[in-house]
């Protein structure tokens, strides 16, 4: 008999814009996404609770709303109560929304965190004990978390984590796809057993590279820094080479049977667009339609 192999999602994330321009750009983005099928859209989350409620809720509903797709919502657990936390799911019930991405958050200077979740393993836990059937999805970093001591210890809490509730994961961005296969088998061997998906995030200019190389403890393989060093003064080449390094990484990952990308778009329609057209297959899904 011959093995039916599964097919890969495909989701995409957005982020809530901060001016007018912002929100032009979105809308675009959102209008370029809507064809796409995708298997789901993460609305990331304000970090500052005072507009969590208003900025992430607010664009989750005119997503879910407007696109007709699943939609899930950032939950950073530093800066919720369980009191918000059971008022939102209820709002997110009644919005027919019931993905939710429990994170700790970054901690903010000048924003001091709550106390009922230290980390995101106890929001995922509240969480499932309110709304059984939601599903909840968890950050993993294939690099490791820069609050880990050693990947040992990464691995460790991840599994605290996944067994809390956690039902899928979705990975930090990385540039080595190495390093994710290394990360694979150090959660098999952990018993690590909830679908991973790959969180790609192309480079499409130079200023957005090097926040990269400052924020995120991402290896950055060879290959890529020559990308960087030999476009560096040709914004529109980087633009390119950056895409179809992305295209790259993708392909190689559905070809080692990932269990989904998910395609950090940073509001750009044309990047996400590009992307989908040239990886729709791996994904069975139609080639978008040329506008």
């Amino acid at each position: 008999m011959t093995e039916t192999k599964k097919v890969p999602t495909l989701s995409f994330e957005v982020f809530p814009p901060n001016s007018d321009v912002g929100v032009t750009q979105l809308t675009k983005t959102l209008d370029q996404l809507k064809g796409l099928d995708p298997s789901f859209i993460s609305v990331t989350a304000s970090n500052h609770k005072l507009d969590y409620e208003k900025t992430t809720i607010d664009l989750a509903k005119h997503v879910h709303d407007t696109l007709k797709t699943p939609t899930m919502v950032h939950m950073p657990a530093a800066y919720v109560t369980k009191e918000q936390v059971s008022r939102i799911l209820d709002q997110l019930e009644s919005l027919h929304i019931n993905q939710v991405l429990a994170l700790r958050g970054d901690i903010v200077e000048g924003y001091v965190p709550e106390k009922d979740f230290k980390y995101a393993s106890d929001l995922t836990k509240f969480i499932k004990q309110q709304k059984p059937y939601f599903e909840v999805s968890g950050a993993c970093y294939p690099e490791v978390h820069p609050d880990s001591k050693n990947r040992i210890d990464d691995v460790k809490h991840l599994k605290e984590k996944v067994d809390s509730g956690c039902d899928q994961l979705i990975t930090q961005l990385f540039y080595d796809n190495e390093q994710f296969y290394r990360f694979q088998e150090e959660c098999a061997i952990a018993d690590i057993n909830v679908p991973i998906l790959a969180g790609i995030m192309p480079i499409i200019n130079r200023k957005q590279a090097l926040h990269v190389i400052d924020n995120c403890s991402a290896r950055l393989p060879q290959k890529f820094i020559s990308i960087l060093d030999k476009y560096k003064d040709n914004p529109v080449s980087l633009k390119e080479a950056g895409i179809a390094y992305a295209v790259d990484q993708i392909v190689d990952l559905v070809t080692n049977d990932v269990d989904g990308i998910h395609l950090y778009t940073m509001n750009k329609s044309d990047t996400a667009k590009h992307i989908f057209d040239n990886t729709a297959s791996l994904f069975n899904l139609k080639a978008a339609v040329e506008e």
